[in-house]
């Protein structure tokens, strides 16, 4: 089955799950179809589907993810021991885990093409990412702590795991809780990664989009745990520090040299 194909029959069977879509037209075109195809696997909620779809989803997710180019943390050179700095998109990043900066209710962005690092990291994870996170707040019976850190299998990412951890959330002013806060995202996150044998862990600039922490404060904050953590522990696990945009690129250079 070439892509296009692939793409068609995930597309139709996305929408034979729901009577809602009954009769929507397709986009003739492949960006729209494309873009249509992810604003379903946002809105679909964690349920049963069958290997037939799931392997046909698996080739398409892993192919686009190839089309799009995978970087491996081989490939990238440390800017201080067992640091890097990597300016992209960290759904093409093949190391130990990355980091998803997740919402409390850890079921990803269920908002149709958004552009967090939750619906990217849901997106072509595919859609059991969404269904292993539902499993585990059904066992935890409330929503996620701040600070705190979840483990789930990568399934469709480069990557072997994908740690979730939620931020806090930035009201008017930033307070020396929200600061401990985020910290312990970071701590959360490398205690995990280690507890499950996980060599390297590549952070996003977590809490500084949507939830709106200031990313200068957020940087050095997460530099500095990071380094205290590997100094305090005598620990060894490869750290990458992803950024997306040009100022946070700029904001991890002055701290890290």
């Amino acid at each position: 089955m070439a892509q296009d194909e692939r793409r068609l029959y995930l597309i139709k069977a996305l929408l034979a799950e729901d009577s809602r879509y009954q009769g929507m037209d397709i986009p003739a075109d492949a960006p729209q179809q494309k873009r249509l195809l992810r604003a379903l696997f946002n809105v679909r909620m964690p349920k049963p589907v069958s290997m037939e779809f799931l392997e046909v989803q698996d080739a398409y997710l892993q192919e686009e993810t190839r089309q799009r180019g995978i970087t491996d943390l081989s490939d990238l050179t440390p800017v201080q021991d067992g640091i890097y700095l990597w300016q992209g998109d960290i759904t093409t990043l093949r190391c130990g885990a990355i980091v998803n900066a997740a919402n409390s209710q850890m079921l990803g962005c269920f908002c149709p093409n958004h552009g967090c690092i939750d619906n990217a990291i849901h997106t072509y994870a595919g859609v059991q990412l969404r269904a292993a996170c539902a499993e585990l707040m059904a066992r935890q019976g409330h929503e996620e702590e701040t600070g705190a850190a979840k483990l789930t299998p990568a399934f469709n990412l480069p990557c072997d795991y994908v740690l979730h951890t939620v931020g806090p959330i930035i009201g008017h002013w930033l307070t020396g809780r929200d600061k401990e806060l985020l910290a312990s995202c970071y701590r959360s996150c490398l205690e995990l990664a280690e507890q499950n044998g996980i060599q390297s862990v590549a952070f996003c600039c977590i809490s500084t989009g949507e939830f709106h922490f200031p990313n200068g404060k957020a940087a050095e904050i997460a530099v500095n745990t990071v380094k205290d953590y590997r100094e305090q522990t005598h620990s060894k696990i490869e750290v990458i520090f992803n950024v997306f945009k040009a100022i946070d690129l700029q904001i991890y250079r002055n701290l890290l040299g």
